[in-house]
């Protein structure tokens, strides 16, 4: 009896040590981020354990945890909330009751989730598009767009490529009353990633361009190509987001060979071919001195997978890829970093990118931030942080928009 109770003691004590992550001295609530790091940390750890007695994909463990928060297309006395689709691409519309007679904006809104999780169904994610659409009388629509490893790089964004240009049709603006020029497209973590590089490929478009007004991003992640940026290493273990979680999804977008993702970790997975890449990503330049701190600029190893993964040195995956001269010609953006979030830097980077070549963008660093914050901002746990960051968003929409 004793030895079992010691061997439950240690079982106990392990777990602990495994789910615990200190947490940086001036995180908002910190008892609160602990809890949540420690249901994201024993959530992976059951779908890690799942995955390896062969019950149930990784991946899939993490969808069915993400799917309790979904909600139905419920409308109010303010807003009309349809779940539709376009070309077989679901859409979920948010549509202002009130009659204006002016045209109203709109937001395409593109959730993240690693191109693996999430949905705009997602109770946090349901609430945003809802509280702008009425604070802004816009029309919001929000894209579930095909997920990885079953609908690998470029499906998901194929299909957001397609509601948008979709949605950018003059008979559709004219349905839903909308003013062509007072359209934005907003993404959070990957859905950033998306987003960027949407608003990318229209603005290289003859027959999209100029048509979208401002760009919005949440903490996104705008590169695959070197893995050890600064922030990726002081945040290696969270809070939330750890660096193996995040490589391990992203990879399942590229392939669902495990070989990807150890190299990724190892920050050795780009070809040999990709060195002239670097430059748009190289953080010794581009990353602002604070964040430097005493970090040591070490270049990627190239070359060492026998494996050609194409996808890596594409700029549709890896949006911080294309070169000035199609980032020169991006509308207003506004981009929201979390100083506690290990994508800082793809961010960083890109602002710093961005506004060398003349582009207007807001910047909003949130010292006491987190990833996903924005994802914590309904019962029963929600972050004042994630509360925030929200009603910034909106306000700058309705300033800017």
């Amino acid at each position: 009896m004793g030895f079992k109770a010691l061997c439950f003691g240690l079982l106990c004590v392990s777990f602990l040590s495994y789910i615990y992550t200190p947490m940086p001295d001036n995180i908002e609530e910190t008892w609160k981020v602990m809890a949540l790091d420690a249901v994201a940390k024993t959530c992976n750890l059951v779908a890690t354990l799942c995955d390896a007695i062969g019950l149930m994909k990784y991946e899939d463990v993490l969808v069915i945890f993400t799917s309790v928060h979904f909600t139905k297309p419920v409308s109010d006395e303010n807003i009309t909330v349809i779940d539709t689709d376009v070309s077989d691409i679901p859409v979920r519309l948010y549509l202002p009751k009130r009659k204006s007679e002016r045209k109203r904006p709109a937001v395409i809104f593109i959730h993240g989730g690693a191109f693996v999780l999430g949905s705009y169904k997602i109770s946090a994610y349901d609430d945003l598009n809802r509280r702008t659409a009425n604070k802004l009388d816009a029309v919001v629509v929000g894209i579930d767009y095909r997920l990885a490893p079953k609908h690998p790089f470029p499906a998901a964004l194929e299909d957001c490529v397609q509601v948008t240009k979709f949605f950018l049709q003059d008979k559709v603006l004219t349905k839903y009353r909308v003013d062509p020029s007072r359209i934005c497209i907003m993404g959070d973590s990957s859905g950033g990633a998306l987003a960027a590089t949407v608003t990318q490929l229209l603005q290289n478009d003859p027959n999209f361009k100029d048509k979208i007004k401002a760009l919005a991003l949440m903490y996104p992640g705008l590169q695959l190509l070197d893995t050890l940026l600064p922030s990726h290493q002081e945040y290696q273990h969270g809070p939330i987001l750890t660096r193996k979680m995040v490589i391990k999804l992203v990879c399942l977008y590229v392939t669902e060979d495990k070989v990807l993702p150890q190299a990724a970790l190892r920050n050795e997975h780009m070809p040999t071919e990709s060195r002239h890449l670097f430059k748009f990503v190289n953080w010794s330049h581009l990353l602002p001195e604070k964040y430097k701190k005493n970090h040591v600029y070490i270049e990627p190893v190239l070359g060492k997978l026998n494996v050609s993964y194409p996808e890596l040195v594409d700029s549709r995956l890896s949006p911080l890829l294309v070169n000035d001269s199609q980032l020169q010609s991006l509308p207003l953006t506004y981009i929201v970093t979390c100083e506690h979030d290990l994508l800082r830097d793809d961010s960083l980077i890109y602002i710093s990118r961005l506004r060398n070549v003349g582009v207007k963008v807001t910047h909003e660093h949130i010292e006491k931030g987190i990833h996903g914050a924005l994802s914590f901002t309904r019962a029963p746990v929600f972050l004042n942080l994630g509360l925030k960051i929200r009603d910034k968003y909106i306000n700058w929409l309705e300033e800017n928009l």
